[in-house]
């Protein structure tokens, strides 16, 4: 059952980080929070597997810290790149004038 509670934290921490930073305008809505859950329960389950307990905080810990991780380091990167790729094909397309 704590799956579940942690994989709903997990979510919302990658919603929260959605609003926090910077460059929200080139990802979707849903990316940040579907990426948080996903890494949220992966790990979960991997440590779970591993022998840690459900009741221990390090697994928590482990858990939504990885999706903090990967939600900032999604995030960052690809609203960099995003804006690169898009600066690029505007010079393309404007013939160099822009």
């Amino acid at each position: 059952m704590e799956i579940v509670y942690v994989t709903v934290v997990g979510a919302g921490i990658g919603l929260l980080l959605r609003y926090l930073l910077p460059g929200r305008e080139v990802y979707g809505v849903a990316l940040l929070p579907a990426l948080a859950a996903a890494v949220t329960v992966a790990a979960w389950a991997g440590l779970t597997w591993l022998g840690w307990k459900a009741d221990g905080g390090w697994i928590w810990l482990a858990s939504l810290g990885g999706a903090t991780v990967a939600s900032l380091v999604v995030a960052l990167v690809l609203s960099r790149r995003r804006h690169a790729a898009d600066a690029r094909e505007l010079h393309v397309l404007s013939g160099g004038k822009a």
